[in-house]
């Protein structure tokens, strides 16, 4: 057993997220067999003595069957909508597989914001530090009833990865519809499974372009991006697919581990300074550059010079001096074409020309990161 199997099997907590397209059937509706056997291989590892935290989707793909809706609905009122209904159907298939091992579980709904502001961060990680503590197994979704396109999360690999940081877990689990990072698409002639990632120069021309399934809302690239932020916080993170889960916890050769190239995280933050991808830019003038270097302020839109590519309200991006150095990560206020429009004016120029909905700071100080 290599060494990178081998620290999965000394892990003690885990945390282990599964996609929707792997808890569901063809049609949408939840599957309560492939619940339970997810919950057969958590189980176990519970009795083994290891802590237990699942990040599950499907509540959006649970609530496609009783709302009578063809397919995964599109728009935001819609999902809302699903995930209300579902939600219930899905924890309830979680309570009642788990009581078969003589364990509660606690449901823990979450947004984006829950893991970005400063006072929201800490109550979500002292939740979660406090159910393992009670033994309970922690049940982890984005909270899509009231999630809205600026504060969700988008998909739950980065979700799992940021509660992995969040909580120092020895392990992420991502658990999906594909049993492996190959080489190229897995059904293409010559593709190789890659059973280690060393760092960054392991994926050196490797397709990860393959979308997920018509259910869930993620892809290849979305693991490959959350297993980059997990390993930069020393996490080691395993890629295997749902059918192999009590093979991939115990550390056996399936799946692809990506092995920890950073130190766990003490900052909240912090993997913000390792983001895999950014939306876009914000140019800075110089007295903005002081401004978040010295004092560590807010960006306002008055210290903005111009804005580079398309983002969206909720989205990361570099925060970059004229001569295009690096200065800070933040989570964008604004799209980028509303922030193009604020640019240069003060707070209160935005109010009298924009309306007082603008009147405020571009990205808010516990929305960045000073690099």
């Amino acid at each position: 057993m290599s060494e990178a199997r081998a620290s999965v099997v000394r892990a003690r907590r885990i945390v282990v997220k599964i996609g929707s397209s792997s808890l569901t059937h063809g049609d949408g509706t939840l599957d309560e067999a492939r619940v339970s056997a997810l919950v057969d291989v958590l189980g176990a590892a519970r009795r083994d003595g290891r802590e237990v935290l699942l990040v599950t989707s499907g509540s959006i793909a649970a609530g496609i069957g009783p709302l009578g809706l063809a397919a995964r609905p599109t728009n935001l009122e819609l999902q809302q909508a699903a995930a209300s209904v579902g939600q219930g159907k899905l924890i309830h298939a979680y309570t009642v597989a788990f009581a078969r091992f003589g364990l509660t579980v606690g449901q823990v709904l979450l947004t984006a914001d829950d893991l970005v502001r400063r006072a929201h961060y800490g109550n979500a990680r002292r939740a979660l530090e406090s159910l393992l503590a009670l033994g309970v197994v922690p049940i982890i979704n984005e909270n899509d009833t009231v999630a809205t396109d600026e504060i969700r999360f988008g998909d739950n690999d980065r979700l799992a990865a940021l509660v992995a940081t969040a909580v120092r877990a020895d392990v992420l689990v991502l658990l999906t519809d594909v049993d492996a990072l190959y080489t190229a698409a897995p059904d293409a002639p010559g593709a190789r499974r890659i059973a280690e990632v060393h760092g960054p120069e392991d994926l050196h021309g490797i397709d990860i372009s393959r979308r997920g399934s018509a259910v869930g809302t993620g892809g290849m690239i979305t693991k490959i991006e959350a297993a980059s932020l997990a390993t930069n916080s020393g996490v080691t993170t395993v890629l295997a697919a749902a059918a192999e889960a009590a093979r991939a916890v115990a550390g056996e050769d399936v799946g692809t581990v990506f092995l920890p190239t950073g130190r766990p995280e003490r900052t909240r933050l912090q993997w913000l300074a390792d983001a895999a991808k950014t939306r876009g830019g914000i140019v800075l003038d110089d007295g903005a550059v002081r401004a978040l270097r010295g004092r560590q302020a807010s960006l306002l839109a008055a210290g903005v010079v111009a804005i580079r590519g398309a983002f969206e309200a909720g989205e990361p991006v570099d925060l970059v001096s004229r001569d295009g150095t690096l200065v800070a990560r933040g989570f964008a206020g604004f799209s980028s074409e509303e922030a193009d429009r604020m640019k240069g004016l003060s707070t209160e120029a935005l109010g009298e020309v924009l309306g007082e909905a603008f009147a405020r700071e571009l990205i808010h100080i516990d929305h960045l990161v000073v690099l």
